[in-house]
């Protein structure tokens, strides 16, 4: 057994199966292709999950690969052991249908111990508890010794990642030496200790797993090898990690050399120096297949990846730019293997650059905030950090939330989660809102845009357009080439996409090809660019392809409905209100028409009814709209109306509605009245002085407000106990009844305040030249305590009169003051502001009248005891 480098054990393991009719294929992208369950590729065989399911044929029946993997599971173990990492080689050969485990297992121990010439005695096989096939094939056919093979359960030799193919497997572990075994004399693969690692897995695909634990046997049986590079590496080595192994160890001496650390010295520092030689190794990758950084998705795992490695070059004590250094070894160490790393370079350079130069300018706030929050928390015996100040960290100063949750967590805290996400959603909505003004992009979108040719608009004469590209994409306001996920935006060179403008709203839809799905929320223009806001769902993207575009048809005809309704309006308001009315704004979406028109006054009733029966008329008379291209000149001749101040083009676009209407406009229209339905003016409101504003809707939606409308009648008349035509009569008797309920309760109230009077002065005290009376009325409301309060006045003109009530569950203190009490120097407002005082509450008033509420009534007792020493330092 010989020393080995990475490489060379890549092209024998290759060429080895090449020797054995197997067709060596590159390794896919690590961005999956149509796999929606996964978000990187995570496996050799996950890219040709198709393949061993029979729905697509495989290019040979036996292949062979070398394949790029990223798993990001345990991210944030990455560094604190050495034995893990997000990137890794997998080896694998695969049979479809072809071969199954005799030839497998063989061609397995033949490559190891022949090709790398690792002693048979090393090497112990495993197999499937039930699988009697394999365990022969080892022992009668393949001659190993039935101690060296061992039987185990469905946790360790049943392989499945997820949905898709699955089954049985053999692998095969390396004795590595009793000094990493756990000194038991039963100590054998499957044990957990160190001493036998597992480098080769056979697994017999034969099932298809639905996600949900269901198996079904697949059409053909598979063999998917996996053998993870790095630890075949190991071994050949005579290494511990895979941070040992050659072309890593170069990268990881790359990270020592620039920040003067030595790797082995300092338990902290090697941490850090394996996280940055781990996650340049994995964003060098990502990025060479087309992943960037970004705020969700694969992008933000990359974003996360790169950050962490910033972070921990920070720890290290690097204070400059320094991952780029780290990516030219990346690239030269796996060059041979990957030539599109070379073919990328600047690309990967420049993205990676980018990155660290943002998170750079904003990391050594970042970190002092962060390390302030964490010592105040610990102070303050506070174990949680609140979901405000990290995601404050998070929006101003561009930390991952993951970032922040292990520094945090290496204090031993935690972090408000519910409030970070409530306030991440928040800001993904305004984010959304930014993305559609493009006033605000940065100048180098700006300035990509002013270059691109005007979009070819096909709208007017279709929905969908076949034969569209891509000619820019948009992520996070900087143009790229290619987008795997999450929201950008797209310039086609045509497309059948209205742009928002004239008052109408941008249309929606999909693009896509084959594979690929996108969604077009919003369609915006500027300067003849049509610019469509998208969301991607399936597949990627990438400037130049080809494309289908397609309006999503059923939202584009309600808003023509909508449109076109707006051109009859201002014709009715025309001819019913005179021809002063003049367009001032409007709005047109698929839900309903707003229009702003200049006039004195609110419409009456019957304008509104006038207005709404003449847009009616020419809807059920079905014209025909015609849209004619012209120019100005000829379109007011033909009585076209424009919109005052409106800069016009030398062709314009005319809009006749038989001979009712006829408008400049850009929109998009029906091509008969008739096809809007029915009109239904739902409200008439002011905008400004001189300008009034009519909401319409048309189509389903007033069949919608019909049916509330109905729903809202006889829910009205079910709680009326009457029937639907009868409403208006039976509401007129109740309001008959409850005006005449108020005139019998104020009788009542009346009644009861007299008979109050009597008993309140009984309680009198005399404190100087005024009487006090002070009194509890519980069930007596306000109104009915001023009436008592009046009446003793009159009776009493030197009196002090304070009353609490308690009605319906509130408290109030009221309080009067006779006019010779007034003259002599008493004052209601001080005096219930004083009680009040005492119940946490506060009050005033005037001289003769005051309230106030109380707040705390458990202290209403001892408000009442202290209003006569209250009247006696005020008369003082």
């Amino acid at each position: 057994m010989q020393w080995t480098g990475l490489n060379e054990l890549r092209e024998k393991y290759l060429s080895f199966f090449e020797s054995k009719g197997h067709l060596r294929l590159p390794s896919y992208s690590l961005i999956p292709n149509n796999d929606k369950s996964l978000l990187l590729i995570n496996s050799g065989m996950a890219p040709m999950k198709k393949f061993f399911t029979g729905e697509v044929t495989p290019p040979r029946n036996r292949v062979t690969t070398c394949q790029k993997c990223i798993r990001t599971p345990d991210l944030d173990r990455v560094g604190h052991t050495a034995r893990h990492g997000t990137y890794f080689e997998m080896l694998g050969n695969f049979s479809f249908g072809d071969y199954f485990k005799h030839e497998a297992i063989a061609w397995a121990w033949e490559f190891l111990t022949k090709v790398l010439e690792i002693p048979a005695d090393l090497l112990w096989p495993s197999v499937y508890e039930n699988d009697d096939e394999a365990y022969n094939i080892w022992k009668d056919e393949i001659g190993v010794d039935p101690a060296h093979i061992v039987r185990l359960g469905k946790a360790d030799n049943f392989w499945e990642h997820g949905s898709g193919p699955c089954g049985p497997c053999s692998e095969i572990y390396f004795d590595r030496g009793e000094k990493y075994g756990c000194g038991s004399p039963d100590c054998k693969p499957g044990c957990d200790c160190d001493r036998y690692m597992e480098i080769w897995n056979n697994v017999f695909s034969q099932f298809n797993n639905d996600g949900n634990g269901n198996y079904t046997d697949l059409i053909q049986k598979n063999i998917d090898t996996g053998m993870g590079l790095e630890r075949l590496a190991c071994v050949m080595q005579g290494v511990d990690n895979l941070f040992e192994v050659d072309t890593v160890r170069k990268i990881l001496d790359t990270v020592c050399s620039i920040s003067c650390k030595k790797y082995g010295v300092d338990a902290n520092n090697d941490i850090s120096i394996r996280v940055v030689t781990d996650h340049i190794r994995s964003a060098t990758f990502m990025i060479s297949d087309g992943v960037i950084p970004s705020n969700e998705g694969r992008g933000y795992v990359l974003r996360r990846i790169l950050r962490r490695a910033a972070r921990h070059g920070k720890l290290l004590g690097i204070n400059r730019p320094f991952l780029t250094d780290l990516c030219e070894v990346v690239i030269d160490q796996n060059a041979g293997a990957y030539p599109e790393l070379v073919e990328k370079h600047s690309y990967i350079l420049k993205v990676i650059s980018m990155e660290e130069e943002r998170f750079d300018a904003t990391i050594d706030a970042g970190l002092t905030i962060l390390s302030n929050l964490t010592r105040r928390a610990l102070t303050d015996g506070i174990n949680t950090i609140s979901g405000e100040e990290v995601f404050k960290l998070y929006d101003t100063f561009g930390f991952p939330i993951d970032l922040t949750r292990e520094i945090v967590s290496e204090k031993n805290l935690g972090i408000d989660e519910d409030k970070f996400k409530e306030l991440m959603d928040a800001q993904k909505n305004r984010a959304r809102q930014a993305r559609a003004n493009i006033s605000g992009w940065s100048d180098t979108s700006k300035t990509m845009l002013a270059e691109l040719p005007k979009t070819i608009f096909t709208g007017y004469e279709e929905t969908i357009t076949n034969d569209a590209k891509v000619i820019a994409l948009i992520v996070d306001d900087t143009p790229v080439e290619r987008v795997t996920e999450g929201d950008c935006t797209i310039i086609l060179d045509k497309t059948p996409f209205y742009g928002e403008g004239g008052g109408q709203v941008g249309d929606t839809g999909t693009i896509y090809d084959h594979d690929t799905m996108i969604t077009v929320t919003d369609t915006k223009k500027s300067d003849g660019v049509y610019i469509h806001l998208c969301t991607l769902v399936n597949g990627d993207v990438k400037v130049g392809d080809p494309v289908r575009a397609e309006v999503n048809e059923m939202r584009r005809q309600a808003i023509k409905r909508n449109h076109s309704a707006v051109h009859l309006l201002q014709a009715a308001l025309r001819q019913v209100l005179g021809t002063h009315v003049q367009q001032s704004g409007s709005y047109v979406d698929e839900y309903r028409a707003r229009f702003d028109f200049t006039h004195f006054a609110a419409l009456t009733e019957e304008e509104l009814t006038a207005v709404e029966s003449l847009v009616n008329a020419h809807i059920l008379l079905g014209e025909d709209i015609v849209t004619t291209e012209t120019d100005i000149a000829t379109a007011r001749a033909n009585g076209a109306m424009a919109l005052f101040g409106e800069k016009y083009g030398d062709v314009v676009r005319m809009v006749k509605m038989g001979t009712f209407s006829t408008e400049l406009c850009g929109g998009t229209h029906l091509d008969n009245t008739g096809k809007c339905g029915l009109f239904k003016i739902i409200s008439e409101s002011s905008v400004a002085a001189g300008v009034r504003r009519i909401e319409g809707i048309t189509g389903l939606e007033v069949l919608k407000f019909l049916h509330e409308r109905e729903q809202l009648i006889n829910d009205t008349a079910r709680e009326l106990k009457s029937a639907p035509a009868e409403i208006a009569k039976r509401g007129a008797q109740i309001s008959d009844e409850l005006k005449s309920a108020k005139h019998e309760i104020e009788s009542l109230n009346a009644k009861i305040a007299a008979s109050k009077t009597a008993d309140i002065m009984n309680n009198a005290v005399t404190v100087g030249a005024v009487t006090v009376v002070v009194s509890s009325t519980d069930g007596m409301n306000p109104d009915a305590a001023r009436q008592v309060i009046d009446d003793l006045k009159s009776q009493n003109s030197n009196a002090v009169i304070l009353l609490s009530t308690n009605c319906e569950g509130k408290v109030n203190l009221l309080c009067g003051c006779g006019k010779d009490a007034v003259s002599a120097g008493a004052h209601a407002g001080k005096i219930v502001g004083a009680a009040a005082q005492l119940t946490g509450g506060k009050g005033g008033g005037r001289p003769d009248n005051a309230m106030s509420g109380v707040k705390d009534v458990s202290k209403l007792s001892e408000a009442l005891a202290a209003v006569v020493g209250i009247v006696e330092g005020i008369l003082k």
